[in-house]
């Protein structure tokens, strides 16, 4: 068993933007990123971002504001970011969440990104952005990621980004009127310096051709 004798807990993140060489997250304001997120995210052609997230889809931006205010606000420690690529093409969103600074625990979700963002570098760096934070400033202990078992490319997603899967919570939640098993994933500040190398590698520019194709994949880079 190992023994924290110093361990003091952790301070909880605070609402600062976070810049990164191809993507910059910024904490949410509806009256600066509403626009760009209900482009992204709303629309019967975003039907399918949200099969596995907890609401949506959304057809008005009207309701997607309400959900999103309501649900930050019930939960009270979500901490929304907007990402936004360099080239400013699409929005998507991620959140801060379950945080539990005095045991240094804390969980990035309701992940949502536009179609032109999902599958890219800027995707990819942005959670990296977000684990550089919590790990190397503030000293946290773990970071987690869950998602719906049956949502095989979110499971995809962890895995690739350096998350270890720790087992799966059958019989969950009930979502949307289905049963969800939901798959725990989560690396920790023990697994970090390994996963953080080799995600600085794979994001260097020259790891990309000019048209912005990964020369080597991430999957080969983190295994």
């Amino acid at each position: 068993m190992t023994r924290l004798a110093r361990w003091q807990g952790c301070a909880a993140p605070d609402a600062v933007a976070h810049e990164g060489r191809y993507v910059r997250l910024e904490p949410l304001d509806w009256s600066v990123h509403g626009t760009g997120l209900s482009t992204a995210l709303v629309g019967p052609e975003t039907d399918a971002l949200w099969t596995y997230l907890p609401a949506g889809p959304f057809q008005t931006a009207r309701a997607f504001q309400e959900w999103l205010d309501a649900a930050r606000s019930a939960d009270g420690d979500w901490l929304t970011f907007a990402v936004l690529p360099e080239d400013g093409a699409a929005f998507g969103m991620m959140s801060f969440m379950r945080q539990r600074p005095d045991q240094g625990s804390i969980e990035v979700g309701c992940i949502a990104y536009g179609a032109s963002l999902a599958r890219t570098r800027a995707a990819t760096e942005a959670v990296f952005l977000l684990a550089r934070h919590i790990f190397d400033d503030l000293g946290y202990r773990r970071f987690e990621w869950k998602c719906n078992a049956r949502n095989a490319p979110s499971r995809r997603a962890a895995e690739r980004l350096g998350f270890l899967y720790e087992g799966t919570f059958r019989n969950d939640q009930v979502v949307k009127g289905r049963n969800r098993d939901t798959a725990w994933y989560a690396m920790t500040d023990g697994d970090w310096p390994d996963v953080r190398d080799r995600l600085q590698a794979w994001l260097r520019p020259e790891n990309f051709d000019p048209r912005g194709c990964q020369r080597q994949r991430l999957s080969r880079a983190t295994t």
